[in-house]
């Protein structure tokens, strides 16, 4: 059986922001960044389960710095652990002016997807293996995420 690391489920995507993305203050939209987000995040999910996937959950998405116009933007994502049939996946956003070479994490988030069949049922996937110490700590703390998760949804559901 073939090995799940989380090197294998990795993501970097760049974008350049348009005067389309943006906003009337230069920004680039929040919503267009969480899009590129999602699909990064998406892409890392299916790397991992070899299945179709969909957002169930975001969480923890923080908006550090604003990214200008004209930036290159660098989204990283990679499964941070495996539950059954859903995963969490961290997204880092990097933007960068290419004229001073400056660089900012500008956002950071924990998306969770779940691998789903031909018929959009949850199907079962396989754990992923952390191997580098920051994978170890991202695969711990993902766990610590999950369990809050599910206990603030427990408490609105009654």
């Amino acid at each position: 059986m073939k090995k799940h690391y989380v090197k294998n489920s990795q993501v970097e995507m760049t974008q350049l922001v348009l005067p389309n993305d943006t906003n009337q203050l230069g920004n680039l939209l929040g919503g267009r960044l969480m899009e590129w987000m999602d699909i990064a995040a998406a892409i890392s999910a299916q790397r991992h389960s070899n299945r179709v996937c969909v957002t169930a959950a975001v969480d923890e998405l923080v908006f550090h710095h604003p990214i200008r116009l004209g930036e290159v933007v660098t989204v990283r994502a990679s499964v941070n652990r495996a539950f059954g049939t859903s995963m969490e996946v961290g997204v880092k956003v990097i933007a960068e002016n290419q004229l001073t070479k400056d660089r900012k994490v500008s956002n950071t988030a924990y998306l969770t997807f779940v691998a789903v069949d031909d018929h959009n049922a949850p199907v079962k996937i396989l754990s992923i293996i952390p191997q580098s110490a920051d994978e170890k700590r991202r695969y711990k703390e993902a766990l610590i995420r999950r369990n809050l998760r599910l206990k603030h949804r427990k408490k609105f559901k009654n």
